[in-house]
């Protein structure tokens, strides 16, 4: 698992133990950290991982290494869960000179206060390490100001930081010719069909607000001959890298395919029959759904499908002559993820006053998105009479039709 050629070893680790990635989202199949050492007559070491894994990883670089001493650190990214262990690395090998650009060296500082012994890179300036030469290219937020990309040209190697990386702890070797999805009992042949529903998920949840600057970033990195992707999460890419490529380049533009994304929030019952009603309606005219019950269920999955589908509608009561919170925190994470081209429709349903859906109209709008619909807003109980969701599944179903 650990040789990925005779120059480059991985050294990371799965993490099959947290719960919640960034204190939010899900983890049901893990997360891996990945790390590598790039072997020539210096030794580098590619991103450390989270510190709760200090022994193991330990273990893997000093499996790898023999009695060999590793020269350089080079940090491509500051997020904690891949430079938790810079300071070990330092104390364990105290002459290894740390590897960064500018915007990475005072977050060094800050989190291990260390400001010696570093090697400090501009755009495109390379390292020797013998016969292979490392390479830096700066990727400014993708998805932090400090974020950078490692290139090992005698390899067509991209060191890629968060960059194309997934959700999903390996199981098997590392690269994409035999890794599977970590527990999950749908895996396939097919990496890439693989981790792509949870690579979807971590790009919409981790970097989905930075689609201009991963589309500068893939501009920058096309003059690559691209033969082997080495991300910090997930498999390494070998065989898929096109598709791989190819998706984060759609995910990036905010492109979606023809389908509907339902994300619901319920009081008492009544907007969560009403969207169980859509749901049964579009699924009579053949339209592609995911349905999720913002109340109940991590917003993670919502977002997920947020990136998947062109079309987003959203319910929920009046709350206090408002959103129930929970579908304007939906909502405010819709903007603040930049979303753009989606076609949206709202209902709910109210008491005494309706006001929800009225204002959910009013976010989208501002987001953009087309409104399909002026909306469905309904007074106490659901019932079809009231809330004709046949009425908007047609009109949905009008839009998906659009240019078929």
């Amino acid at each position: 698992m650990s040789r990925i050629s005779e120059r480059i070893r991985y050294v990371g680790v799965n993490d099959l133990k947290k719960v919640l990635f960034e204190g939010m989202w899900p983890l049901p199949f893990g997360v891996s950290y990945n790390s590598y050492l790039v072997m020539d007559e210096k030794v580098a070491l590619i991103d450390t991982v989270e510190a709760e894994f200090a022994d193991e990883y330990m273990d893997n670089i000093r499996k790898e290494l023999g009695d060999r001493k590793i020269d350089y650190l080079v940090i491509n990214h500051m997020e904690p869960d891949h430079s938790s262990l810079i300071s070990l690395i330092r104390k364990s090998w105290p002459d290894v000179r740390l590897v960064a650009n500018a915007k990475t060296v005072p977050m060094i500082k800050g989190y291990h206060g260390i400001d010696t012994n570093i090697h400090v890179v501009k755009e495109g300036e390379s390292l020797s390490l013998g016969k292979t030469d490392l390479t830096f290219y700066m990727a400014p937020m993708v998805h932090w100001p400090e974020t950078m990309v490692t290139w090992l040209a005698e390899e067509n190697t991209l060191f890629s930081g968060d960059a194309f990386g997934t959700f999903g702890a390996v199981d098997g070797n590392i690269t994409d010719y035999s890794s599977r999805l970590y527990g999950n009992s749908d895996s396939s042949d097919d990496a890439f069909a693989d981790f792509r529903d949870e690579m979807r998920r971590y790009y919409s949840n981790i970097v989905g607000k930075y689609g201009q600057t991963v589309q500068a970033a893939l501009k920058k990195l096309s003059a690559l001959e691209i033969k082997r992707i080495c991300s910090t999460h997930g498999p390494v890419w070998e065989k898929h890298i096109p598709e791989v490529v190819a998706y984060y380049d759609k995910l990036s533009r905010y492109e979606a395919e023809k389908g509907v994304c339902i994300a619901y929030a319920s009081m008492y019952g009544n907007t969560s029959r009403a969207a169980h009603a859509l749901a049964a309606e579009l699924e009579k005219r053949g339209v592609k759904y995911a349905m999720h019950n913002l109340c109940t269920g991590n917003v993670s999955y919502a977002y997920r499908d947020l990136f998947q589908y062109e079309t987003l509608v959203v319910g929920a009561p009046t709350y206090n002559n408002d959103i129930f919170p929970p579908a304007y925190n939906f909502m405010y994470g819709v903007g603040a993820r930049l979303v753009k081209n989606r076609k949206f429709a709202a209902f709910g349903s109210y008491t005494w006053a309706g006001a929800s859906v009225k204002l959910l109209n009013e976010m989208a709008q501002k987001f953009g998105f087309e409104l399909i619909s002026e909306g469905m807003s309904f007074a106490q109980a659901y019932s079809p009479e009231k809330c004709d969701m046949a009425a908007l599944a047609d009109k949905i179903a009008a839009e998906q039709n659009k240019g078929c």
